[in-house]
């Protein structure tokens, strides 16, 4: 283990302007002004279908409340963990701390490359999948254990603790800090499983120096969320591993980095399957198809390194404007160097 968790750890001041996603049109935008919002999106959204005055009025209403939920957010996020510890008696409390019994061994197998003295990325490529450019598949959990966390997870969607959004875009899954699973589970998880391959995998984007992270949960079902739009992450590395249930289709699909215009991206489709994760760049610009029947369960860990977010935030592409968080918050840091000691395997 490593000391990342006592760094403090703050968000960017971007977070309540920037990337604020529109539903209804499948845009994210910026909102600083409403002058500002209609020199830079009216005609947009007239193009979108947002034409009448109650429709742009609509529009500045629900960018308002998510303005309004995000400078709440530490402090909503940090009442619902005190709650949710207070009220919720977990159905398998053995999930929450990590055992490499849980660990597919073929993942277990490919760590120890990673760890070895003469490992290299073209020995570490030999034992994954590469499904688009630099996605990578590879077995993650054991069959048991995904199906144990699944029913964990919906046990506590069904009592009747607090329950937060996973993120902007996601209407339905847990956040699993507030539920208990950061200390046992996703950072060791991160630090002493997942680090060793993205050192050798993606060195050039903070692979080396992950030093915190956001988990959580996503789910998608026929009367519920069924797809998600394109986007990329505010991570620099993300894992996302598929859980269960039983669907149909709901296959990822990735573009380019997200520099690169659409116009001039060829997307690559990706299964899911069960148990198995996928490891991409943050900045890698994806999405998920919708699911034609059933229920798909995702675990999604994005991964972030102080070193590379301290010099340019990945949401608005500016150096950050710090404001202080709870736990990880956004992964940034006021010295790097000081926080974050060594960019070196543990």
């Amino acid at each position: 283990m490593t000391s990342d968790d006592t760094a403090q750890f703050y968000t960017c001041d971007c977070f309540t302007t920037d990337n604020l996603f529109l539903e209804d049109y499948s845009l994210h935008v910026r909102f600083v002004s409403e002058q500002q919002f209609r020199l830079d999106y009216e005609a947009l959204l007239r193009r979108l279908g947002c034409v009448t005055d109650q429709q742009f009025e609509d529009v500045l209403n629900k960018i308002s409340q998510e303005v309004d939920r995000r400078r709440r957010l530490s402090a909503t996020s940090a009442e619902r963990t005190a709650a949710i510890k207070d009220v919720y008696r977990p159905l398998h409390p053995h999930v929450y701390h990590l055992q490499e019994s849980y660990l597919a061994p073929k993942f277990r197998q490919i760590v120890e490359f990673c760890r070895g003295g003469d490992s290299s990325v073209d020995g570490l490529l030999d034992l994954l999948e590469e499904e688009a450019v630099r996605v990578y598949r590879f077995p993650v959990f054991e069959r048991s254990f995904c199906e144990e966390l699944v029913e964990e997870l919906e046990h506590f969607e069904k009592s009747s603790a607090p329950k937060g959004r996973p993120n902007t875009m996601n209407h339905y899954g847990i956040l699993l800090n507030e539920l208990g699973f950061d200390e046992g589970f996703i950072t060791p998880l991160r630090e002493q499983y997942l680090r060793p391959l993205t050192s050798l995998l993606y060195p050039d984007c903070g692979g080396r120096c992950l030093d915190s992270h956001k988990a959580f949960v996503v789910k998608y079902d026929m009367n519920e969320d069924l797809d998600l739009s394109y986007h990329y992450d505010n991570a620099e590395v993300t894992l996302n591993v598929s859980l269960g249930k039983d669907f149909i289709e709901g296959n990822l699909y990735f573009g380019d980095m997200k520099q690169v215009p659409l116009s001039e991206t060829e997307c690559s489709e990706v299964e899911h399957r069960v148990t198995e994760g996928l490891l991409h760049r943050g900045q890698h610009m994806h999405g998920a198809l919708p699911i034609s029947s059933g229920q798909r369960w995702n675990l999604i860990v994005w991964m972030r390194a102080s070193q590379e977010r301290n010099k340019l935030c990945p949401m608005c592409n500016k150096r950050p404007t710090l404001v202080e968080g709870e736990g990880f918050a956004d992964g940034f840091t006021k010295d790097p160097a000081a926080q974050n000691p060594s960019c070196v395997l543990t």
